[in-house]
């Protein structure tokens, strides 16, 4: 699997209006926290729906667009944050050790 980068408000609007299933990662690539639930993530990803589109947002570059995520789909800004949001809606907002390829899986199936 690979990550998308969510690099402008379009891409936003795009998840928003998207039909299914979408995940964001919003990631502090300054943060050992983030790095480590990043790679925790990456060591389960296999698990997730092969057409499961995979945003992947750097709050260092991005600080903006993690505000429009926050604002768009309701959420309260964490990082690390995975952000799993089906037919425009966030369903599920785990952030710091609560990231978990199960869970989000469990929410798909």
């Amino acid at each position: 699997m690979n990550w998308t980068p969510l690099e402008s408000p379009e891409q936003i609007s795009e998840i928003k209006h998207q039909q299914g299933y979408s995940l964001i990662f919003k990631h502090s690539t300054r943060c050992p926290i983030s790095s480590m639930a990043k790679r925790r993530f990456e060591l389960d990803w296999e698990n997730l729906p092969d057409n499961l589109p995979l945003y992947f947002l750097d709050l260092i570059k991005h600080r903006d667009l993690s505000n429009l995520v926050a604002h768009d789909f309701q959420v309260h800004h964490e990082s690390p944050q995975l952000l799993l949001i089906k037919d425009g809606e966030c369903v599920l907002d785990q952030s710091h050790g609560g990231i978990s390829v199960d869970e989000t899986v469990s929410v798909i199936s």
